[in-house]
């Protein structure tokens, strides 16, 4: 139960992406106060929670409902979760995540915490497909500690998130783009070896069913 909580914390992790989003959020609040800054930061990754949570809750009995299987919908998640991880390892600009025209309609809100920040930038589609992929199977009323610690290490994604995107504007004179690129080029690589992984599964499950 510990290995597949951790290794859904590490998936998890690596899907969110808080490192890319650091630059976005510092230059979505350049020139904000810090009271913004922090207002903003808490609200998207509380916002971000409530939406993973409720994916977590109901997303297995939403596929259900349509008639998806558990290994169709982990085919399909394995291979959006690969073209992620290949935007990754290139550094190209995700259109999983958000678009220039969403990018450039932020700029004009006053409130950006929960478009782009919570949705699609922390709980995108890809973070959601990876909730539905852990959670579908394990029912909470059948499996609660490994629910819970599967929550537990999506809220500890969630916190570190938090935590860097309070720290943007120093991270960002650290890292640059440079290093942004190469922390996500290296997590791309991970994130694509566990998207086949995904596929494989799915398919073998399917087979085997």
């Amino acid at each position: 139960m510990i290995e597949q909580i951790l290794k859904f914390f590490v998936v998890f992790f690596v899907v969110v992406e808080p490192l890319s989003t650091v630059p976005i959020f510092a230059g979505l609040t350049h020139g904000a106060s810090e009271e913004y800054r922090h207002r903003m930061a808490l609200k998207a990754v509380m916002t971000a929670g409530i939406i993973v949570l409720l994916f977590a809750l109901a997303g297995a009995a939403f596929l259900d409902a349509l008639g998806i299987s558990i290994e169709a919908f982990r085919i399909f998640g394995g291979l959006l979760l690969f073209l992620i991880a290949l935007e990754m390892v290139f550094a190209r600009e995700s259109g999983t995540r958000t678009s220039s025209g969403e990018q450039a309609e932020s700029r004009r809100r006053a409130d950006i915490s929960v478009f782009p920040l919570a949705f699609p930038l922390i709980a995108g589609p890809g973070a959601l497909t990876t909730i539905l992929l852990w959670f579908g199977p394990v029912h909470v009323a059948q499996r609660p500690l490994l629910f819970g610690g599967l929550c537990v290490a999506a809220a500890g994604v969630l916190v570190i998130t938090f935590v860097l995107l309070r720290a943007a504007a120093p991270l960002t004179r650290i890292l640059g783009v440079t290093g942004t690129n190469v922390a996500n080029r290296l997590f791309g690589v991970v994130l694509g070896a566990l998207a086949v992984q995904f596929v494989i599964d799915g398919v073998r499950a399917s087979f085997s069913s």
